[in-house]
């Protein structure tokens, strides 16, 4: 006989599968058999078709296609014997799935089956409808299946409970038919049907509020004392796991108690005796004991409210959190992630364990606890879980660092109790992590020392200590070069010395070496050597003793190859040079920034600019009275290096001499508004009076990125020019006139701005859209649109809604339309404004995508486009 022919037996086509070396070798004994099976089947053999399709199941379970068989499947079902039939019905099973449409053959069979008087044989029949049941064989067979509930054998009736939970998944309509079927397994003694019985009324309940109702009259009594008969009843071999008698019936029970019971009060009430004796009578030392108890916790958590039941499932949820399985300690803390929001003071009590799982060897379990610590935080316990917290940072493994590092910081912004607190935590957690803290929480650190005057030495001082052991971290020497730069004279001076400090001696030379350190560590990054630059230049004003070394230092980067260092080198160089006489007053202290105002900005609810709470002019220590316009990057000298310079910034000189950016991040509001006031920001630096009125001839032409280190230079020399025209800065009375920092560069010229074509930015055969562009003078960077809309229908649009969307590198503003309704045929327009900040001007042109929506006969339309065709220059 052929090795291969279809009277191969099972086992040797295995055998000869598995003998092979090769894939292909693979594939060949595949290709043959499938050659052979496909021959039988041609000649319709009857014999060997059990054994085919046993084959085919094989070969599909190996991935080869074997769809040619469906047919054969059924031919087997169709088959009277119970061997042919069970063969079909498993090749049903696997070859054959739910989106096949083979299966409304196969559906006739099955009804057949399903009366038929054997039982396995209406076993088989239901067994595979469970499986691969559709819609249309759902509504087809319900009646059959809904009978068979009722059937004298426990074994068809169990099967038959699982095959209708398929049935109402697939048509909840269904679900009221079975209603009393399901509420009489409830009554079953025989653990096999009862557990599917709960199943299936679980089920229904989920599909049916009528079901649900139902149950929660009819049978909650029923179902808490089948519960009770079984946590009380005495040893059964067959069904003991672990001394627990059969704990998936338990877990059942549970489940379905928890569905009646949540949101009903009553229901609740009924089952509040059973939950307690099943929480305190479960063995918790096995296995299957937690998972009791873990789904008797779930069910009392989910029912209507219970104080003492509620307190003692907490309290199983801390005994769990001392196991030595990792995965009962996960599932408690998940749990009790959700009931801290229910009874908060009852987990509170564990809170010693949970910090303990914080530092356990887990991954999963040490996220888990810390997610959980986060939320258990409060005014009262800030400070002893913030000290636990942070002697963990020091051992903490360095994956891990980052999360506990983000947790800490926010849990110390959010309960300080008081500045000098939170000054010290945050200090901590810069020398021990500091390399993981976000750029947002040092930058909160500096607005809260700000606002602290009688900290500031204090601040200064712990930094400066800290910065001579725990140096590599970058972030934590970047705030000590900050503050060092603003506050050296009280850290030399002592000044605002307190009780708990030990007593410190520095030297201006100590103070000046700490920044030269941080500018000349390989590993220091451009944002920390350009803060150590103005942290130098400020210095070089507080100690006029050392401003010889420090203009050395100042001087080595005027060759340096990044161009944001070269240009402060030498803009810096050139005032501790030629410029003492406005030194002292070009880097005073920095005002008061205000902590309410940053903390919105996070938070995203106020726009980007620094103000005081009341809107009342801060009071510069110059004494020039400043209105609060300038964004907090400013003030910080935060810039982000990698957000290219604006070319048309009104701001741009002010970026030149301080390293401040008046970057795109700013609302275009604020961005205009600091543009136009860009003279009087540094008009009030420079403490030279105050401008009369600005007009737009007054606003110097700022140059591209290339000519920055022209354009702050051009700006003093027009404003410190004693030529100045009227409406220029006068020199104030016994002060020396202001010199150009670089000697002779004149100011440019002001560009008129150009006038920009409209365009028909969109039309389809319904509508029309139309761009006008206008620019505000000496702003090139935003861009003002005037989108008109027109109507080319003869029906009336309603409920005009049009919105828009840009790249990343530009910011759009939508002010209202004009109106939600556009007339017919052209009679009218809609106009609305739009405002558009491009980041990239010069670069970049505008792009945008546009989608308008709108009802027509009161059906809602549609219409998208995209529009690349704006004028050049903009």
């Amino acid at each position: 006989m052929n090795p291969f022919s279809s009277g191969t037996r099972l086992r040797d086509m295995i055998r000869s599968i598995r003998g092979c070396k090769t894939a292909a070798e693979e594939r060949a004994v595949v290709r043959k058999e499938c050659a052979a099976i496909r021959a039988a089947v041609s000649e319709n053999d009857q014999d060997y078709r059990h054994r085919n399709l046993a084959k085919l199941m094989f070969i599909h379970m190996l991935g080869y296609p074997t769809h040619f068989g469906q047919m054969e499947c059924l031919k087997s079902i169709a088959s009277p014997g119970f061997p042919e039939k069970r063969i079909g019905y498993l090749g049903l099973m696997l070859l054959l799935d739910e989106r096949q449409e083979v299966l409304m053959l196969v559906t006739n069979s099955i009804k057949q089956d399903l009366n038929h008087t054997n039982q396995y044989i209406v076993g088989l029949a239901l067994c595979a409808l469970g499986n691969i049941c559709s819609a249309e064989m759902a509504r087809d067979l319900a009646p059959e299946v809904e009978r068979l509930l009722q059937f004298r054998d426990p074994n068809i009736r169990k099967k038959a409970a699982l095959c209708t939970i398929r049935i109402i998944r697939k048509v909840p309509d269904l679900a009221e038919n079975f209603i009393n079927s399901a509420a009489s397994l409830l009554k079953e003694k025989h653990h096999g049907v009862l557990l599917t019985g709960v199943q299936l009324c679980t089920d229904l309940c989920k599909v049916s509020s009528e079901a649900l109702e139902y149950f929660r009259k009819k049978c909650t009594e029923g179902v808490v004392k089948v519960l009770k008969d079984l946590a009380n009843s005495p040893y059964a071999p067959e069904y003991d796991i672990a001394g627990i008698t059969d704990p998936f019936l338990h877990i059942r029970l549970l489940k379905f108690l928890r569905v009646l019971g949540q949101g009903d009060v009553d229901t609740s009430d009924c089952m509040n005796d059973i939950l307690a004796q099943v929480a305190t009578k479960t063995e918790p030392n096995k296995n299957a004991g937690n998972a009791i108890l873990y789904e008797c916790v779930a069910t009392i958590m989910s029912i209507e409210d219970n104080g003492g039941l509620r307190v003692l499932a907490i309290n199983i949820l801390g005994r769990f959190l001392s196991n030595r399985d990792n995965n009962i300690r996960y599932v408690a803390l998940n749990m009790l992630m959700r009931a801290i929001t229910v009874d908060s003071q009852a987990v509170q009590r564990h809170r010693a364990t949970i910090l303990e799982c914080v530092k356990d060897s887990d991954a999963s379990i040490r996220k888990r606890a810390l997610e959980l610590v986060y939320v258990l935080v409060n005014e009262s316990n800030v400070k002893p879980l913030t000290k636990e917290l942070i002697d963990y940072l020091e051992v903490s493994e360095p994956e891990f660092r980052g999360d506990l590092t983000a947790k800490i910081c926010s849990i110390v912004e959010k309960f300080s109790p008081e500045k000098i607190w939170y000054i010290d935590q945050m200090l901590k957690v810069l020398s021990e992590a500091g390399n993981y803290v976000k750029d947002e929480v040092w930058h909160a650190l500096i607005v809260v020392t700000t606002n602290a005057s009688n900290l500031h030495g204090y601040a200064v001082r712990s930094l400066y200590r800290l910065v001579q052991t725990a140096g590599d971290q970058e972030i934590l020497v970047r705030v000590a070069v900050w503050c060092i730069g603003e506050y050296g004279d009280m850290l030399v001076n002592n000044t605002g010395f307190l009780d708990m400090e030990e007593p410190i001696t520095v030297t201006e030379s100590d103070a000046v070496d700490v920044v030269e350190t941080a500018i000349k560590r390989h590993s220091s990054d451009l944002t920390s050597r350009a803060m150590c630059l103005v942290a130098l230049l400020k210095l070089s004003s507080r100690f006029p003793s050392c401003s010889v070394r420090i203009n050395d230092v100042i001087v080595q980067y005027k060759g340096s190859l990044v161009l944001e260092l070269q240009q402060r080198a030498l803009e810096f160089s050139a005032i501790v040079d030629k410029h003492r006489n406005i030194r002292s007053t070009l880097v005073e202290r920095m005002p008061v920034l205000d902590e309410a105002t940053y903390s919105g900005r996070r938070a995203g609810s106020v726009p980007a600019v620094v103000s005081t709470s009341q809107g009342a002019p801060i009071n510069l220590p110059n004494g020039v009275a400043k209105t609060t316009s300038a964004p907090l990057v400013d003030l910080l000298d935060l810039s982000s290096d990698d957000v290219p310079v604006p070319s048309s910034s009104g701001g741009d000189f002010l970026q030149d001499l301080l390293g401040v950016d008046l970057s795109p991040s700013l609302s275009q509001t604020d961005t205009n508004q600091a543009q136009k006031r860009g003279t009087d920001v540094l008009l009030d630096l420079l403490s030279i009076g105050t401008p009369p009125a600005q007009s737009n001839s007054s606003i110097p032409e700022m140059v591209s990125p290339s000519d920055d280190s022209k354009s702050a230079i051009n700006v003093l020399e027009q404003l410190s020019s004693p030529s100045a025209p009227a409406g220029g800065v006068s020199t104030p009375p016994g002060s020396s006139p202001m010199m150009d920092l670089l000697d002779g560069f004149a100011p440019k010229p002001e560009n008129n701005v150009p006038a920009y074509p409209s365009i028909v930015a969109f039309e389809s055969s319904t509508l029309q859209v139309t761009f006008n562009f206008s620019k505000q003078p000496g702003n090139q960077q935003t861009t003002i649109i005037e989108a008109n809309f027109s109507n080319k229908t003869f029906d009336a649009y309603t409920d005009f809604i049009f919105q828009a969307a840009v790249p990343k590198f530009l910011q759009l503003h939508l002010d209202p339309a004009s109106s939600d309704t556009l007339p017919a045929s052209g009679n009218g327009s809609i106009s609305q404004k739009l405002r558009i900040t491009n980041s990239q001007h010069g670069k970049k042109s505008l792009v945008m995508r546009i989608r308008i929506g709108y009802k027509s006969n009161n059906k809602d339309m549609l219409e998208e486009g995209q529009i690349n065709n704006f004028p050049r220059g903009l």
